[in-house]
């Protein structure tokens, strides 16, 4: 049994009651000891055993009671990290730090998420801890001035490499020069000389190779194992061995074969392979870089009726803006006045320019067109549309994807194994395949060290994350997590809300059908003059479709509403009557048949309207809320891609399935009060099924968090996008198919970099371990592996979704 203690912060409980319902609930969790909840602190203190449950369980349990647990997050930058075992140890140890429930250590980000109670701890404690076992850390900032420390690196581990590089390229020269087939290459006798071999190859060890041993030193200090201890045993067993044959036949007139050029060029490979790694890591957080970059630095502001350029960050809310033609938009606004189009490609994937008029919403870091717009500031700095999109792909890009886990736990226990491994190759080699010869094992030895280093294990899963989260947001589709990423290639079942998802969500006048007698144009101009006092959706949407038709409508008077039925008004000479059915019944007025046929509008899901015009039925008008334009074609390529495609809404029979009809959908579920969604989902995991949820209202929040994945319409509600897994920036079903193949193609990405990584390393051990690879090709493999790795997620960025 494995003991653990800890002391958690609740929040929510009222009296002791809730007190002692904390402590009775959590007292009869499987695994837990003891549990006591002290209602004057509000903390409770849980023993248990960490075999059996774990902290994130036992707050699961206080949540479900009806209570909360006091968090906050910590986002940090971390440097010094050199390998998989380097993150995995730092998640180790500040995870088990008191009052740290979760954290989370990303390789190829360079950074940490670390969830705390801030009634036990803050995060300066964490950064000291972090400093204590070797790495340096500090809090992330949106924008702190300091210089980027991950260019610094690049530029610190250049460097390095050059003169590390020119003092190694001598000794190299020396070693190339043995080989049987370049006898005839000239080595000048002083680079022969033992001495200066030893000279070029110390600074190499001790001045450029500190930071392996400083890494070493931490790493074994904290009880664990990274890839700077095998560098450093590797090198400094080579580089000391050679210096004892320096010494041991100094004045003799003969040594034997010496190895500073074996150390010495390692660690030149191995600063070479960091820094293409540190280049191709930089360019995979691109598509962050690009959305930051689109914002303008300065906004017209008019201030006393004045016009003023200020910094975008001394912008406020409700200051207004002068967006002249060609600006990009400062911060998310509200137009007052003015007429443009905008290029908002950038945040939807829309190519087409949007037309924005007044009351239309403004989106930060968008392209205004040929018009020009008075706009008010809506929303600022870290609420803007922008801001969120990054704040969703950075999260996504630092959570890890479950197929990490594997990835973490070979790493934690791959170093010591590979030592062991060695030491072995050593033995075995001096013993029994060429006995007592030191030079030989050694070196079979240093080979296996090198060769096993597990970077490229490391930066397998978060290179591919990154970059493929990264495209996916270029491409107007944000995944909040990794684990969503993973999860969403499983789906095999996609359940579509009708209203705003599949449709258009408002509904439009699809047949305007008028008596042969009477002219039509005028019918539609009175029809929408009549229903302009109207606040209804069919009213408003009667009133649009004559005003796309007509420059001026008539005027209306007498104006009167029939609750239930409809309205009655006055336009020009005419007297208009507009309702259902029973308002032309309730008035004597015969419906003329020969109009349209009503039967076969209303199965087709149409709300049907009916006119009359000085006590005559006039005409019939069909609304209803039509089908997005690309929702048939998106539809058509899930079910070719074999996915089982569902509508679920809340309307009535009828209707649903003539708009399933319409777009291609064969099941529908119909009828299905917003409580209820969440359960017809359930009810589909529970038969097998893998399903994504794809709505956009508040009502739909339920289901998009029971789906397995959930998928929100960007231009839908705040709830929905809060609760989903995914948000679709552009209203188009497209984008849903767009959203499996990212998924498919990132684990698939992850996958070969998982299988390439352990390759390189079950292969490379043997072949080392066999003697028929020398140390330096060992290091040159090992650097080359971290950066194919690397560059295979980076092809992720080139992928085209659509044309």
């Amino acid at each position: 049994m494995s003991n653990d203690k800890r002391e958690l912060a609740i929040t929510g409980m009222t009296c002791a009651a809730c007190a002692n319902r904390v402590e009775k609930g959590l007292g009869r969790m499987e695994g837990v000891e003891s549990a006591t909840v002290n209602f004057a602190t509000e903390k409770a203190t849980v023993e248990f055993d960490s075999t059996k449950t774990d902290i994130p369980s036992i707050e699961e349990k206080i949540r479900n009671l009806g209570y909360d647990v006091a968090k906050q997050d910590a986002e940090l930058e971390i440097m010094g990290m050199t390998c998989a075992a380097c993150s995995a140890r730092i998640e180790k140890v500040v995870g088990k730090m008191p009052g740290v429930s979760q954290a989370n250590v990303n390789l190829a980000l360079e950074t940490g998420h670390v969830t705390y109670d801030p009634a036990q701890l803050d995060p300066e404690a964490i950064i000291e801890r972090i400093r204590k076992i070797g790495y340096d850390a500090r809090l992330k900032q949106e924008d702190d001035g300091a210089p980027d420390h991950r260019k610094e690196e690049i530029r610190k581990k250049t460097r390095l490499f050059i003169i590390s590089a020119v003092l190694s390229l001598p000794l190299l020269w020396t070693m190339v020069a043995h080989f049987s087939f370049t006898e005839w290459m000239y080595v000048p006798e002083i680079l022969m000389n033992p001495y200066v071999q030893w000279a070029l190859a110390t600074p190499v060890q001790f001045w450029i190779g500190w930071t392996f041993y400083k890494g070493a030193y931490h790493s074994l200090r904290s009880g664990s194992a990274n890839m700077d201890v095998l560098v450093a045993l590797g090198t400094s067993a080579a580089y000391f061995y050679s210096v004892y044959l320096v010494l041991a036949h100094a004045g003799s007139g003969h040594i034997p074969g010496l190895y500073f050029e074996t150390s010495a060029v390692l660690i030149t490979l191995i600063l070479l392979g960091k820094v293409f790694e540190a280049r191709a890591k930089g360019r995979s957080s691109e598509a962050i870089q690009k959305l930051m970059g689109l914002q303008p630095q300065t906004a017209t502001v008019e201030r006393d009726g004045r016009m003023e350029e200020v910094p975008v960050a001394e912008v406020a809310e409700g200051d207004i803006l002068v967006i002249r033609p060609g600006d990009s938009i400062p911060v998310d606004a509200l137009v007052l006045s003015g007429n443009s189009a905008l290029d908002e490609s950038m945040l939807t994937g829309e190519s087409l320019p949007v037309d924005k008029s007044e009351g239309d919403t403004l989106f930060a870091a968008t392209v205004n067109g040929n018009g020009s717009l008075r706009a008010k500031a809506i929303s600022v700095g870290k609420d803007t549309v922008l801001a969120s999109i990054i704040r969703t792909v950075e999260e996504a890009q630092g959570s890890k994807a479950p197929i990490q886990r594997l990835a973490d736990r070979i790493s934690g226990i791959f170093v010591p194994v590979v030592v062991g491994i060695a030491v072995l190759t050593f033995l075995v080699w001096y013993l029994i395949v060429d006995p007592g010869n030191f030079a030989q094992s050694l070196e079979s030895m240093i080979a296996v060290l090198v060769i096993a280093c597990p970077c490229a294990l490391g930066l397998a899963t978060p290179t591919s994350i990154m970059a493929g989260s990264g495209r996916s947001a270029e491409q107007g589709i944000l995944f909040k997590t990794a684990e969503a990423i993973e999860g969403t290639k499983q789906i095999d079942t996609v359940v579509l809300d009708k209203t705003g998802t599949v449709t258009k969500g408002k509904p439009e006048v699809t047949d305007f059908l008028t008596s042969a007698v009477l002219d039509r144009d005028d019918l539609i101009r009175a029809a929408a003059a009549a229903e302009k006092e109207s606040e209804h959706p069919v009213a408003a949407a009667i009133t649009a479709f004559g005003e796309e038709r007509a420059s001026a409508l008539p005027r209306a008077t007498g104006f009167s509403s029939i609750p239930g039925h409809g309205i009655e008004v006055r336009v020009g000479d005419s007297d208009l009557l507009l309702g259902n059915r029973k308002l032309l019944e309730d008035r004597g007025i015969p419906i003329d048949p020969s109009i349209a046929d009503i039967g076969a509008l209303e199965d087709e899901g149409k709300t049907v309207m009916f006119m009359a015009a000085d006590g005559q039925h006039a005409a019939v008008i069909a609304v209803a809320d039509t089908l997005k334009d690309t929702s048939a074609e998106a539809v058509r390529e899930l079910k070719e891609s074999g996915i089982d495609v569902i509508m679920l809404t809340g309307d009535q029979p009828r209707t649903a399935e003539a708009i399933a009809r319409t777009a291609g959908i064969d099941h529908v579920i119909a009828g299905v009060l917003p409580e209820k969604k969440a359960a017809v989902v359930k009810d589909l995991q529970e038969k097998g099924r893998k399903v994504a949820m794809v709505g956009d209202g508040i009502n739909d929040a339920p289901a998009l968090a029971t789906a397995d994945i959930g998928m929100a319409m960007g231009t839908g509600t705040a709830v929905a996008m809060e609760a989903a897994d995914v948000t679709l920036m552009h209203g188009d079903l497209k984008r849903v198919s767009d959203t499996l193949r990212m998924s498919k193609l990132t684990v698939r990405n992850i996958k070969q970099n998982l299988f390439w990584a352990l390759a390189y390393n079950s292969v490379g051990i043997p072949i080392a371990a066999a003697g028929f690879l020398a140390p330096w090709v060992a290091g040159a493999a090992m650097a080359f592996s971290s950066v194919s790795v690397v560059l295979n997620a980076l092809r992720l960025q080139r992928v085209k979704l659509r044309d």
